[in-house]
Parts: C-alpha cells; structure tokens; sequence
C-alpha cells in the first residue's frame, strides 16, 4: 500500500463534528480539512470540472463521493477509488459507484480511461507527484486527460511526512505532497505528461494533464 494501512483521513470522514481537522506537515505547517464540503454536495468548482469531463471518469481518492456524485447525475459513467472503507460506504449510500483499493493496484479498465481526476488535494497521494502523475497515465485512454486541483501559484513543490488532527485526536503519519501551479509543469514532463491548461475556478487552481 502506498499509504497507512489504518486510513489516515479516516477519523475525519468517520466524525466530521469532531474537529476541527487539520493536515499538518512535517514542518509544523498546518492547513484546514474541508470536511463540511466533502460531505456536501457539488459546489461550482466542482461543477466546472464536471463539465470538462466527456467520458468515463475515475475519481481518485473520492471521499465521500461528491465529485463521484455530480458526474452520475450528469450522465458520465464514474467510478469512485478511496483506501478508505468509510468514504467508499459514503459513496454508494449516495448512489454513486466506488471500489475500496490503493489507487496504484490493479483498477477495472486500466488504459480506457477518459478522464482521471485527483480533487481536494489529492496530487499529494502517496508523497510523490511524478509517481502518482505517471500512474494516471497508464489508467488513462492515449486521448484522455487527468484533471489535477493544485496549489496557488507561488506556494511551490514540498514532499514530506504528514499527519491528520482531528479534534484532539492525532492520525498516524503518512507521506504526502502538494504542488503548485508553477511546479506541475516539470513534474507533468518527468511524469511524461503535457500541461494543456491551468484554470481558475475562484480561489481554487486546477490544471489539465494529456500524455507527451
């Protein structure tokens, strides 16, 4: 497994009334979970990235399922992949189809793949970008695309250990990244991947991912 064996993120999906949740990195740096909005439905980033999706769509790291969610009642054939045996239960309560494994074993369809899609800062799977990046690749169809949610630009590249907090409750640590708009394009190229777009939907930063 590429992450914890015990989910890191479970405690936060199990009790979102117990946080306030927080990522925090090795450094002491810290960000907020948005908890609430993975358990809501759609909000309008997410249904512009919705509307780039014209296939079938794998939703890495899917939560509790909105995104999963949103791309069924926009009539796209989604599957949802979480670690996590509570978000994918989430997932199909609402409807929505979701398999629990490691995004990096073998995945129904490998290769004819429209679209993958890591959400909510899920580029810092498994600590490594250019690993994760590359991964989607061989999911993808020759002519699809990952649709990638990034840091702001200026924030750069950091891989590290992290760990979740929930409430007073401390998760176990687990490698992980984040990437800002500016490093997606050397780690697109080393991943064999071409940056096709950066947008802005807001205050959130996504990019568009095809293969060299």
């Amino acid at each position: 497994m590429t992450v914890p064996a015990v989910d890191a993120f479970a405690a936060a999906l199990a009790d979102r009334e117990a946080g306030p949740h927080w990522l925090v990195y090795a450094d002491g740096t810290r960000s907020r979970l948005p908890v609430g909005r993975w358990h809501g439905p759609a909000e309008p980033a997410t249904t512009t990235v919705v509307g780039r999706c014209a296939g079938p769509t794998l939703d890495l790291g899917c939560g509790p399922g909105r995104f999963t969610l949103a791309l069924t009642r926009a009539g796209t054939t989604a599957l949802g992949v979480d670690v996590c045996a509570r978000a994918v239960a989430l997932t199909r309560a609402r409807g929505a189809v979701a398999v629990r494994a490691d995004l990096f074993d073998p995945l129904p369809a490998e290769g004819r793949w429209a679209h993958v899609v890591l959400l909510d800062g899920n580029i810092g799977i498994g600590g490594d970008p250019v690993a994760l990046l590359r991964r989607c690749r061989a999911l993808l169809h020759p002519a699809g695309s990952a649709l990638v949610e990034l840091d702001p630009p200026g924030t750069g590249a950091w891989q590290g250990q992290a760990y979740v907090v929930s409430g007073r409750r401390r998760g176990p640590g687990f490698r992980w990244a984040r990437l800002d708009t500016r490093a997606a394009y050397g780690v697109a190229e080393a991943a064999g991947c071409a940056v096709r777009e950066v947008f802005r939907v807001g205050r959130r930063w996504f990019a568009e991912l095809g293969r060299r």
